[in-house]
Order: structure tokens, then sequence, then C-alpha cells
């Protein structure tokens, strides 16, 4: 972001963010100016009212948990993805039964045509396969739960303060979800393609009227195609990483970095958008999803 000052010779400057603070001198009148100190937006929540996140993921838990900390080791907020195990057994059995099913019911039909004509048991056993196909996918999508994210004050989820919504339950190409506030108000929404993941993972935060807030993008292309074709060779040490950058794509409001450790840790950092303008609610949200969302 600019900081615009303007000096009594009638000369106007705008200076990097990183300014501010400080005198500079004003190259046409020698005049010493003050560039004044930009003043932080202030948060819906005081418990966004930070530039930096810092998030551990629970291990040895059926559902996807994160604990959320400030850089003094004190706790936030408690993050929840529930996994539905039992609706999740139902997505992986439930289309099995449906399959038995069909295949029973060819036969039979089969049985029954084949003393009619040869090629009428054949169209009959093929069309029974297409019917199978398509009603196990069918009862897949049916039964596959919405996996929405839930942010509480704290693990006894009494009070929650922010949520994730997964918007559709089948995606072929584009996966989108909606960042809700503590009254159920839309903040934003957060939306990638799956085709942009083969050569670099990008994500898009949208207003509620569909126009850019900002996009997180992996880190580097270079290193984005290293992972990909050097993924298994190097098990993994070439951490997943995104930068994220304001609507016009070149300004970097913050980053999104997998610190190198044994235990899943990630550091949030927007120190890069002093006045806050990316709302520190769906910057956190965006987080989460980039790590959830891609299963890193």
């Amino acid at each position: 972001m600019a900081i615009t000052v303007d000096c009594d010779c009638g000369k106007t400057y705008r200076l990097k963010d990183e300014m501010a603070g400080r005198r500079v001198e004003c190259p046409a009148c020698r005049k010493v100016l003050r560039v004044e100190a930009l003043v932080p937006t202030a948060q819906a929540d005081p418990v966004f009212d930070r530039d930096r996140f810092l998030l551990r993921q629970k291990h040895l838990a059926i559902s996807q948990k994160y604990y959320v900390w400030d850089d003094h080791g004190a706790v936030l907020l408690f993050v929840e993805r529930p996994t539905h195990l039992l609706r999740t057994l139902g997505v992986l059995f439930g289309p099995i039964g449906v399959v038995l099913a069909s295949v029973m019911g060819v036969v039979f039909l089969a049985v029954l045509l084949a003393n009619v004509s040869e090629v009428a048991a054949t169209i009959a056993v093929v069309l029974g396969r297409l019917a199978g196909i398509v009603a196990t996918i069918a009862t897949a999508v049916a039964l596959s739960p919405r996996r929405h994210v839930h942010f509480y004050r704290d693990d006894s989820r009494s009070e929650q303060v922010l949520q994730v919504l997964q918007d559709q339950k089948f995606v072929l190409l584009t996966a989108t979800y909606t960042v809700l506030d503590a009254q159920g108000e839309i903040l934003a929404r957060l939306r990638k393609n799956y085709l942009h993941n083969i050569f670099r993972k990008r994500w898009y935060c949208l207003a509620p009227d569909d126009k850019i807030i900002c996009l997180a993008l992996e880190d580097s292309i270079i290193l984005a195609l290293l992972r990909r074709v050097l993924r298994d060779l190097l098990f993994g040490l070439l951490r997943v990483n995104f930068v994220i950058v304001a609507a016009d794509g070149e300004h970097i409001l913050g980053e999104f970095n997998r610190k190198f450790t044994l235990l899943d840790r990630y550091v949030l950092d927007l120190s890069r958008d002093p006045e806050r303008t990316l709302d520190r609610r769906v910057a956190l949200a965006l987080g989460v999803m980039l790590d959830t969302g891609e299963r890193r």
C-alpha cells in the first residue's frame, strides 16, 4: 500500500508503507517531512487483532483439528473440520451394495432374455452395467458429507466465531467455500480450480459481490514444478508454502508457511499488511483451507 505525503512546496509523493513513521527529505525544497504512522483497521473481534497466527494440527484425531496460537504461546482459537466417519463408511460401502444389486439384476435379466435373443441379452448386460455405474456415482454423491470448517473460541466448542462452508459435494473442476462470521453473514468466498493445481496451486478469495480480495499462490512456479517432479524422491522435504497477494497480483499481503517440524505447524504472517486491509477472519479461514483443502 502507498502513503501520500504532501510538502508545503506543492510537491506530492507516494511512499511505500514501510516508510510509515519515518522522516524523509523533500527532493525539491529539502524540507524534512514526517510520514504519518499507519493506523491498523480494528477487527470485528479482538482475537483477530494481530498480524501473525501460529497453527498446530492435532494428531491422532479422526477429524482435522487445529489450535491457533499467538506469538507468546497463548491459545486463541480451536478449529475443527469433522470427518463424519459413519457417513464416510456409508459412502464406501453403500455403492458396493448398489453394484451387487445391479449385477444380480443384470444376470437375472440376461437369463430371462437368453432364450429370446443373444443380441438382446448382450444389450441388456451392457445397459445393466451402465445403470450400475450411474447408480454407484449417484449413491456416493448423495451419501458423502459436506465437510464444513468451524472456528471456536476454545475446544469446549461453546462459542463459534467463524465458519467455512463447503458449497458442493461433488466437484469436477472448481471447488468453492463460503466464509461466514459469528452471525452467519457472508464475509468472503474461497475458490480453487483443480486445473491450476497441475502447475501451481492457486486460491481466489472473493468479496460477497464477487470482486477479488486477494489470491493465495504457491510460493514459486519453479518450486511448484520441482515439488511435482521430485515429490516422491524428496519425501516431502519441499514443503508447500503460499504467498498471499492483493487483487492487483503484485502487492504481497502475507505468507502461509509450513514450518520444518515433525508435527504439522504453520505460520500465517500478515505483517506486510500493517493497515490490516485484509480482514483477519478471512485470512485465517484462507490459511486453514490452504492446509486442509490441499491435503498437504
